[in-house]
C-alpha cells in the first residue's frame, strides 16, 4: 500500500506539474507572438538560462530560429539573435523600445543611473559623460593620469606569483576612482573597493532581498556608497583648491559638463562611470594576458610594437596621446579579446508600445534581449570565429561595420569606449614590455553568465 500511495502521488504531481506548465505556455499564447517556450509560472525559464547559458541559447535557436519567446529573468522576454534585426532594436530608442534592465539591477546602481533614464533626462546624462571621456579629455588630463598609475601598479610584480584577476579588478577600480576623484591608494579608496565589490556582485545575483545574500549585501553597500560620495562632494564643495578631474567637471555649469546635474544625478553618474567601466576593463585585461600567453606569435607581434614605442623615447618615458594612437596591433588585440572573451552578451530592451518585428507582434512591457554573443562568432562576419586572430581588426572596415556591436549601438552606444581601450592599452603597456609570464596550476575560466576564473587565474612573472 505504501509503495501504491507513493506511485500515485508521484503520478499526481507529474499531472500538476505537467498541467502547469501547459497552464502558463496557454497564458501566453498570443496571436503573433514568436515561437517558443515560457517554462514555469513566475520563475519561468530562468534557471534553465543561468545554468546552461550559450547552451540554452543555441538549443532554442535551432528549435525556433533566431527570435523566440522565453521568461528569464523575471519577465516574457523575446530573445533576438537576427544581426540586422539587433541593430533595427537598438537604433529605436524612443520608438517603441527603452531601456529595459531588470528593477532588481536598476535599484542598486540608483535610479538616475544612466541605463535606466531615458528623453531628455537621459540626453542631459549621456552629454554630461560623454563631455568628461571625450578625445580632448583624456588626451589632456586622463591619458596622463593612467599613465602614471598603470606604471606604479605593475612596478613590483617581478618574481611573484599574483592572480591576475584580483590584480586586474583592483585596477580598474583604483584608476576609476583616481580619474573620478582624484583618491589615491589609503583607507578611503579600500573602503569605497569594499563596497563597491559587493555592488557589482548584487547586480549580478537573483533579486532575493533578505540578509546575507549577495544582492541584499549589494543594495547595502549602495546605501554606504551614497553616503561616503556625499561627504566627498561636500568637502569639494567646501574647498577652494581644485584638482582638476571629473568630479570638478560636474560640480560645476561649463562647456565641460554641458548641463548642471543634481547631487543625486552626480552621484548615479559616478557610480555608472565606476560599474560600466569596472567589469569591461578588469576582465578585458585578464582574458588579454591569458590570450597572449596561449598566442605566443600574438605576444610577440604585440611586445615589438610596444618595444619600438619605447625606442623612439630618450629620456622621457610617459605614454602621450600620439603613442596610444600607434598602437594600431594592441587595439586589434583587445577588440579581438572583448570578441572572444565575450564580455558582454547582450543588451536589453523593454517595449512601451505593441511593436512589429519580422512579423511578429511583440506585446507592450515585453523585455527583448538583443542577444550579440553568437554575433561574435558568426562565421559570416568573421572568417574562423573560434581562432583568436587579431590581426583581423587591422583591417579598419570591420570596426565600422554595422553589425560590430561590441559597444552596444545606436543612442546607448558606450561613451567610455576610448576610455575603457586606452586604459586596457597602457596597462598591456607596462606589462608586456616589462615583464614575461607563465600561467601556474590548472585556472578555470568560467564565460557565462560572466566571464571570471571562480579560484583566480595564478601566473608567474619576472622581468624581461
Amino acid at each position: 500500500m505504501v509503495v501504491l500511495g507513493i506511485i500515485v502521488g508521484l503520478f499526481v504531481m507529474l499531472l500538476a506539474c505537467t498541467g502547469l506548465l501547459r497552464w502558463n505556455e496557454l497564458r501566453y499564447r498570443k496571436k503573433g507572438l514568436p515561437p517558443g517556450t515560457m517554462g514555469w509560472p513566475l520563475f519561468g525559464e530562468t534557471t534553465e538560462f543561468l545554468k546552461q547559458g550559450p547552451s540554452f541559447m543555441k538549443a532554442k535557436r535551432l528549435r525556433y530560429g533566431n527570435l523566440f519567446k522565453s521568461h528569464i529573468l523575471g519577465c516574457p522576454t523575446v530573445i533576438c539573435m537576427d544581426p540586422e534585426v539587433n541593430r533595427y532594436i537598438l537604433l529605436s530608442e524612443g520608438k517603441g523600445f527603452v531601456p529595459g534592465y531588470p528593477q532588481s539591477m536598476l535599484d542598486i546602481l540608483g535610479k538616475c543611473n544612466i541605463a535606466a533614464v531615458h528623453g531628455p533626462t537621459h540626453k542631459a546624462m549621456r552629454s554630461a559623460m560623454l563631455g568628461l571621456v571625450s578625445p580632448a579629455m583624456i588626451r589632456g588630463q586622463l591619458l596622463p593620469k593612467i599613465d602614471e598609475f598603470m606604471r606604479e601598479h605593475v612596478s613590483n610584480w617581478h618574481g611573484k606569483i599574483i592572480d591576475i584577476q584580483h590584480k586586474t579588478k583592483e585596477m580598474a577600480l583604483l584608476s576609476a576612482l583616481k580619474q573620478i576623484a582624484g583618491i589615491e591608494a589609503g583607507p578611503l579608496s579600500d573602503s569605497l573597493k569594499a563596497e563597491l565589490f559587493k555592488l557589482v556582485l548584487g547586480t549580478l545575483s537573483l533579486p532575493f532581498n533578505f540578509p546575507g545574500t549577495n544582492y541584499h549585501q549589494g543594495f547595502e553597500a549602495r546605501k554606504k556608497l551614497v553616503g561616503m560620495l556625499k561627504e566627498i562632494i561636500e568637502e569639494r564643495r567646501a574647498s577652494n583648491c581644485p584638482k582638476n578631474d571629473m568630479l570638478d567637471s560636474l560640480l560645476t555649469n561649463d562647456e565641460i559638463s554641458k548641463a548642471k546635474l543634481t547631487d543625486e544625478q552626480i552621484i548615479d553618474l559616478i557610480i555608472a562611470l565606476i560599474y560600466s567601466g569596472y567589469e569591461t576593463v578588469s576582465t578585458t585585461s585578464m582574458m588579454a594576458v591569458k590570450y597572449l600567453l596561449d598566442h605566443p606569435n600574438v605576444l610577440e607581434e604585440l611586445r615589438r610594437e610596444h618595444l619600438e614605442i619605447r625606442k623612439q623615447k630618450t629620456t622621457d618615458c610617459r605614454v602621450g596621446w600620439d603613442d596610444y594612437k600607434s598602437m594600431r596591433f594592441t587595439r586589434a588585440v583587445i577588440f579581438e579579446t572583448l570578441r572572444m572573451a565575450t564580455v558582454v552578451n547582450g543588451v536589453l530592451r523593454k517595449t512601451t508600445q505593441d511593436v512589429e518585428i519580422n512579423g511578429y507582434v511583440i506585446p507592450k512591457d515585453w523585455r527583448i534581449y538583443v542577444y550579440t554573443r553568437e554575433i561574435n562568432y558568426d562565421p559570416y562576419l568573421y572568417h574562423e570565429p573560434q581562432a583568436f586572430n587579431p590581426w583581423r581588426w587591422l583591417d579598419k572596415n570591420l570596426e565600422t561595420h554595422h553589425h560590430f556591436m561590441l559597444f552596444g549601438g545606436g543612442g546607448r552606444l558606450c561613451p567610455g569606449k576610448e576610455l575603457g581601450t586606452v586604459e586596457i592599452a597602457l596597462f598591456l603597456h607596462h606589462f608586456i614590455t616589462q615583464y614575461r609570464w607563465e600561467e601556474v596550476g590548472k585556472n578555470e575560466i568560467m564565460k557565462f553568465p560572466r566571464v571570471e576564473a571562480p579560484n583566480g587565474l595564478h601566473i608567474k612573472i619576472w622581468e624581461n
